[in-house]
């Protein structure tokens, strides 16, 4: 599991400094799409869909990709299978392949493809071609790291895919994942393996209901209908899809409220509720994977008591930083495992807002008198912005004098890495897991000691803890439960000892129109909408 989190780290920078922003500038960045029907109830079948999306476009390159281009990319490109949300009858649903089996150690994993797969031009997806888009990934892509554990990949006929690992791990998850793990028609992936502007020529590769028709940089995607898509199951009822690239919000909100278009991906989040009102729509909730939390400085005193860090996080008002950070679209979190992705347990304990306990607390640590702590939170995410004044004002109240500094993340970020001792004593984080498995991440990546602080900016070290988070990694490919049940142990731990405070797990949140059928937004692909889910109700 080392290398694996080694390199990890080098990946999730580029992931962090290519997507904070984009993540966190947008005034609704977890919305799954906001629809309003156009041109009124005819019965003739509308030629195109028109859509705001706030989605910049870094690559058109599907192995190179691990940004918000995955908006389009996810409608272009598909993966062997797709991970369910939550509370769905089935964990996955079967896409190129068909069926698929571990091993009893969770070392070697089994793919039969669909025979009807094929790519845009025609060609039948087939075993070798899955190989080479899995090796193409593995060696050079921009989520390169989730497939650290294969070993080697066999095709012993057309249709088959066998999967050998080094060490037991959920493939399934990683097959499904949004970034690294699209399949790629062969002679596309050899043209562009040494020349990074292929792709940006304007050609795609996919499997998916959609082509790329145009692209103006900066503003407007244009996708069609794959001729002959090979899904019957899956085609898309609008035949042209009309992305406007509008990185502001309000005027998505304006474009949207004019019936100028038909979708938004982004609304102001305050407006929410008054759009829905307005059009008639239903809003609607779901899971994300995102996650607010601050870490402690658990290298330098006072921090380095837990007593200390239980009173801190005994003295946030949980419900407040939901309602004004995220108006109210968030629920408290359990651990920094979000809702709805693995090992996600509600099992695991949560601080209460309680400031008589955060004092007893902070008493019997020998600081009656109070503290002075410096925190810094991200200047361009407008939700820590907003919630982050609200724990200044609660520390005051137990005596804890906070003195806040707004950076850009990257500045904050490089503080923390260089000397815990001169960093800041509490550092606010908004994170997300590469694919579904938090476990592998966030558990590791957050609080996972190395000797070199990357991401575990609480500079926390538990044997215990990481003894756990090894013994679950190792069960994860073969006993989904059994190692559910060792990192709820880890997580309970980590409450335990307080390294952070666990804030909140902010909503996606959908404005769907009554005449519409808009497919349910899935936490496990919160950067893409998927536009064969969208067709009018019937």
């Amino acid at each position: 599991m080392d290398a694996h989190h080694g390199h990890d780290r080098r990946s999730r920078r580029r992931l962090i400094t290519g997507l904070v922003a984009a993540a966190a500038a947008g005034a609704l960045a977890l919305t799954g799409c906001t629809v309003s029907k156009q041109g009124g109830g005819g019965a003739e079948k509308p030629a195109v869909l028109t859509v705001a999306a706030s989605a910049a476009i870094t690559t058109w390159d599907p192995v190179r990709s691990f940004s918000t281009e995955a908006l389009y990319l996810g409608n272009v490109y598909e993966t062997l299978l797709k991970k369910n949300p939550e509370g769905s009858a089935e964990d996955f649903t079967p896409v190129i392949a068909e069926s698929w089996e571990p091993s009893a150690d969770g070392k070697t994993w089994t793919f039969h493809l669909n025979q009807a797969a094929k790519f845009h031009d025609g060609t039948p997806v087939n075993a070798d071609a899955v190989k080479q888009s899995i090796e193409a990934a593995k060696e050079y892509g921009g989520a390169s790291f989730i497939w650290a554990p294969l070993e080697k990949i066999e095709t012993p006929d057309e249709q088959t895919v066998v999967m050998h690992l080094s060490y037991s791990a959920p493939m399934d998850l990683i097959a499904s994942a949004t970034y690294g793990a699209w399949i790629v028609e062969p002679s596309a992936l050899t043209a562009s393996k040494d020349d990074e502007d292929y792709f940006a020529k304007g050609i795609d590769a996919g499997t998916g209901p959609y082509t790329v028709s145009s692209y103006t940089p900066g503003s407007e995607v244009v996708l069609k209908t794959a001729k002959d898509y090979w899904n019957a199951d899956n085609a898309p009822y609008y035949q042209t899809v009309d992305v406007k690239i509008t990185p502001d919000a309000v005027t998505a909100q304006q474009m949207l409220t004019a019936g100028e278009i038909d979708l938004a991906t982004s609304l102001p989040m305050e407006n929410v509720d008054s759009v829905a009102k307005q059009t008639g729509a239903e809003v609607r909730k779901a899971n994300s994977p995102f996650n607010f939390l601050a870490y402690f400085n658990t290298k330098r005193p006072p921090l380095d008591d837990p007593k200390v860090r239980q009173a801190l996080s005994y003295a946030i008002p949980y419900q407040d930083l939901i309602d004004v950070g995220a108006y109210g679209y968030g629920t408290q979190s359990h651990g920094p495992v979000p809702k709805g992705i693995f090992p996600y347990s509600e099992s695991v304990p949560q601080y209460s807002y309680d400031l008589d306990k955060a004092k007893a607390l902070l008493k019997e640590s020998g600081h009656a008198d109070g503290l002075k702590l410096t925190l810094t939170y991200a200047s361009e995410n407008p939700s820590e912005a907003r919630f982050v004044p609200l724990i200044k004002d609660a520390y005051a109240k137990i005596g804890v004098e906070l003195d806040v500094r707004a950076e850009l993340f990257n500045q904050q970020w490089e503080e923390a890495k260089a000397d815990p001792k001169k960093a800041q004593d509490i550092f606010v984080v908004y994170y997300w897991p590469t694919y579904s498995d938090a476990g592998v991440d966030n558990l590791n990546s957050l609080f996972a000691y190395t000797d070199k602080p990357f991401f575990n900016l609480s500079y926390w070290h538990d044997a215990e803890y990481e003894k756990l988070l090894g013994e679950a990694g190792k069960l994860t490919g073969s006993d989904r439960p059994a190692a559910q049940a060792k990192y709820e142990e880890a997580m309970k731990l980590l409450v335990e000892q307080a390294p952070g405070a666990f804030l909140y797990d902010p909503q996606a949140v959908m404005v769907v129109p009554k005449d519409l059928s808009v497919g349910e937004f899935n936490e496990n692909y919160p950067f893409t909408t998927f536009f064969a889910s969208i067709k009018p109700k019937a």
